[in-house]
């Protein structure tokens, strides 16, 4: 239904957000580290228009349930565990954080695939917010917005994500990828024009996400904060690359000892990738990213049989390299071929998923586009 047929009259305004796919950098942003993501052409839309009753209207195109109406002063931390937690929690952050929002009616539509770690939360978070701020003339920056996203998904829907996908959704602009330091949330637009290079990059959903991803997380954020104590820094970002074998001698246990090795040699990759990448030299980066995928299979051990099995026939089948991305367990992974190839490569995942009896993976372009934007 439109917001027409379901609210009475026009919306004041529609804005959009994208979702996001992460080049390189994983796992690192809760180390206060460095990452890079880049804004996918698939949005989540949302149709806006102020209410003054301090009632809060929800609706999604894409499920079925009808409106979600909640009361602005009742909503509460972890209360909800629907899709209108996400919406609902961004209202709750700005509230808290002491802006006037006396109500909203609200439309929501998404082309960003959800369940495969390309940030279909994310995006429903920012362009909420970017209404919103807009409607209620808050004047926030697109950092602001992903900060304001973040608190939502963090403490009101209850998930400890980093600052990375929200900061993607909210500042990502076309043509380029996005250097985040995390630590100061400081950004830098780095040109990823992939096309002038002859190149594209593809991302292959999985279709797959395994019940060993759950609380995988935790468990390894807590990994790393115990290898900073350990090792005495505020947080792993703080051990320099060349130090790494130094730092790895006084940790025992395994699994920390492999999670260090994995953030400190990730903050490096994106480091020697954006060195590639300014100086023009984006090809280089495909060995980068096989390298990541090692390093995410080996060491941080959040890789499953389909990833494995992408990368490798990716790269078999002509790829510049290839990795997983996102939180693991399932999800996507990144492939960056020549343009000329990218059928080769596909057809080479595609068989390579059939012989193994996998359901078919969905394969499309990543093209660096716009962070959220008012359309009308």
């Amino acid at each position: 239904m439109s917001f027409e047929e379901l609210y009475g009259s026009a919306p004041e305004g529609t804005w959009a957000a994208p979702g996001r796919v992460n080049l390189i950098g994983e796992y690192t942003d809760f180390n206060e580290g460095f990452v890079m993501p880049l804004a996918l052409p698939h949005t989540a839309v949302a149709q806006v228009s102020r209410r003054d009753d301090g009632v809060l209207r929800l609706y999604s195109s894409d499920i079925e349930g009808g409106i979600v109406q909640l009361r602005i002063d009742e909503l509460e931390p972890l209360a909800n565990t629907s899709w209108a937690a996400y919406p609902a929690g961004v209202v709750w952050a700005l509230r808290e954080a002491g802006h006037p929002i006396t109500g909203a009616d609200i439309h929501l539509s998404s082309t960003v695939p959800t369940g495969a770690g390309l940030s279909s939360s994310a995006a429903l978070e920012v362009v909420t917010a970017h209404a919103l701020s807009d409607l209620y003339e808050l004047g926030l920056t697109c950092q602001d917005l992903a900060v304001v996203a973040q608190r939502a998904e963090n403490a009101f829907v209850g998930v400890p994500c980093g600052i990375m996908d929200q900061t993607a959704s909210a500042c990502c602009t076309e043509g380029h990828a996005l250097y985040l330091d995390c630590r100061d949330l400081s950004t830098r637009q780095v040109p990823f024009d992939l096309a002038a290079q002859g190149l594209q990059l593809l991302v292959v959903d999985s279709r797959v996400k395994h019940a060993l991803g759950d609380g995988a997380y935790a468990e390894r954020r807590a990994g790393c904060e115990e290898g900073a104590r350990i090792l005495g820094v505020p947080a792993l970002r703080d051990i320099p690359y060349e130090q790494l074998p130094q730092a790895l001698s006084q940790l025992t246990d395994p699994k920390v000892r492999g999670y260090v090795r994995h953030v400190v040699s990730d903050n490096h990759r994106v480091e020697r990738t954006i060195a590639l990448l300014e100086a023009g030299d984006a090809r280089a980066v495909g060995p980068i990213l096989t390298e990541g995928h090692a390093s995410l299979r080996d060491d941080l051990l959040i890789s499953c049989e389909e990833l494995d099995l992408v990368v490798a026939s990716a790269n078999a089948g002509g790829a510049l390299g290839a990795r997983m991305t996102g939180g693991g367990f399932g999800g996507s992974a990144v492939v960056l071929v020549d343009a000329s190839h990218a059928a080769a490569v596909t057809k080479s995942v595609t068989e390579a998923f059939a012989a193994a009896g996998y359901t078919e993976p969905r394969v499309f372009e990543a093209t660096p586009s716009a962070g959220t934007r008012r359309l009308s």
